[in-house]
């Protein structure tokens, strides 16, 4: 019988490397002094000879990368240290040449704001639909696209994310269809859909967007796998994500480290070989336990959870699909606002919260989670629910739709502003973003013009205990505006 497979490869590989040299170069521990217990510096190498070099990789990280490529059905895969931020810097600014015009939806990370603004970038918005019942972005619909494609046929891509940080798929496969019938290439966001991949299809996660088409699509698999955070992946796939690899890789060159951490590239085929060990069975298993969180959150009288417990057999219609390992609890009907939720969840039960936002709490789970963790949080949901006090509240309000676009981000950004009171700020022209963080979806994005909806968004969640932040200096109560 043959052994099996070393689900390690890459760090195998290192640490026999590193074990057979005395190191006269970079990094500075020589592997002998940890600056910290427990940190893997007996195999942490650096570009040397037989350990390959991510920026034109042709040895061991060149085969690692396939090994990722296979697994998840990409044409081609890069290994990214610097997060999904790095791979969305690249790939936007692979696919839009300085100063020309993107198709966007408006509920991306701050990221993609950020790429924008580097390449001094044109933006038609599309807005997902809103989601009424808990106050959040739904799906992008597709006739909103073709809309903005036949408003913008100089546009140079669109972007979109999905799915989003609450678990609200887009229909990819469609959009993909609509870009690709215009000759445009389509890039996703999907930091938080890693977990979308050929083997987790059988257990429900369908809808990524590698199988719907989309060219360009960047994930963050320390967000729902066993890969350590600050690794990401760039897949290449659809119709024209090979002819857009040279551009990618130069992009790259730009935007990521010269000296990427081996560690966390092991990492990133580490979780590879895990996954295609043990993928199967670790999804399947992830499926029952949410399974079994469904079938205790119907015990919830005030307390609700987004697409599970009883919310699961309503109709979601701003929504083409749910991501149901993302645990959405809004605690308006019982009284609590998301941070006095999460208190409670910490003091009494030691559970710590991925986030916290107006009334809303956010428990991200993965395959990884141990078999009663996700028991143990419905019984405590289940015993604040049944202590909460109860309320009325009023209807969710909506996201904001953006203001009136004024002038470019980039051209904001370096504008003469001036601070302006929050109360007085409606109508005058952003000069920078604020944005709740998590999620980093902005709520004022610098050139548009305030909207009474966006300042009552950030009055809303301000009084609920959702700090803001805010970019260009400005205190709490203030913005800065153009002069």
């Amino acid at each position: 019988m043959s052994a099996a497979p070393d689900p390690h490869i890459l760090q195998t590989r290192l640490a026999a490397l590193a074990a057979a040299r005395t190191p006269l170069h970079m990094p500075g521990h020589k592997r002998r002094v940890s600056p910290a217990p427990g940190l893997p510096v007996a195999w942490d190498l650096t570009e040397i000879d037989g350990a390959d070099d991510l920026h034109g990789a042709q040895g061991i990280l060149a085969e690692a990368m396939a090994r990722t490529a296979a697994l998840w059905g990409a044409a081609r895969t890069f290994y990214l240290v610097n997060g999904s931020t790095c791979g969305l810097l690249a790939g936007i600014r692979a696919l839009a040449p300085a100063g020309s015009t993107v198709i966007a939806a408006r509920n991306c990370h701050k990221a993609v704001f950020h790429a924008i603004e580097l390449g001094d970038l044109r933006v038609r918005w599309v807005m997902p639909r809103p989601e009424g019942t808990f106050g959040i972005h739904g799906s992008v619909p597709p006739e909103e696209v073709a809309a903005a494609l036949d408003a913008c046929p100089q546009a140079a891509c669109v972007i979109l994310t999905s799915p989003t940080y609450e678990g609200v798929l887009s229909d990819i496969a469609a959009i993909a269809a609509l870009c690709h019938a215009r000759g445009l290439p389509l890039l996703v966001d999907e930091a938080h859909g890693a977990h979308y991949l050929p083997l987790a299809e059988p257990c429900g996660w369908v809808g990524g967007a590698l199988a719907g088409g989309a060219d360009v699509v960047v994930q963050s698999p320390h967000k729902t796998l066993p890969s350590l955070t600050q690794t990401a992946l760039l897949h290449l796939g659809g119709r024209y994500g090979l002819a857009l690899a040279g551009e990618v890789e130069r992009q790259l060159d730009v935007f990521e480290t010269s000296s990427p951490s081996y560690p966390l590239m092991a990492s990133l085929d580490g979780c590879t070989g895990l996954l295609a060990a043990h993928g199967a069975e670790w999804f399947a298993a992830w499926a029952a336990r949410l399974d079994r969180f469904d079938a205790a959150a119907l015990g919830l009288a005030r307390l609700r959870v987004f697409g599970h417990g009883a919310d699961a057999a309503l109709p979601h219609p701003a929504c083409f699909r749910l991501d149901r390992g993302k645990i959405l609890v809004d605690g308006a009907r019982a009284g609590l606002t998301g941070a006095q939720l999460a208190e409670m969840l910490r003091q009494r039960y030691a559970f710590e919260p991925e986030m916290v936002c107006g009334s809303q709490l956010l428990a991200m789970t993965s395959p990884c989670d141990a078999d009663d963790t996700l028991d143990r949080f419905a019984a405590a949901l289940l015993q604040i629910d049944a202590a909460s006090p109860g309320a009325r509240p009023a209807p969710p309000l909506p996201p904001p739709a953006p203001g009136q676009t004024a002038c470019t981000i980039a051209r904001a950004l370096r504008a003469r502003a001036e601070f302006c009171p929050l109360a007085r700020a409606e109508g005058r022209i952003a000069a920078e973003y604020l944005w709740a963080y998590p999620p980093g979806v902005p709520l004022v994005v610098p050139g548009e013009r305030l909207s009474a909806g966006a300042l009552a968004a950030c009055r809303a969640l301000e009084a609920a205990g959702t700090p803001l932040h805010h970019t260009g200096g400005s205190a709490p109560d203030r913005l800065r505006v153009l002069a």
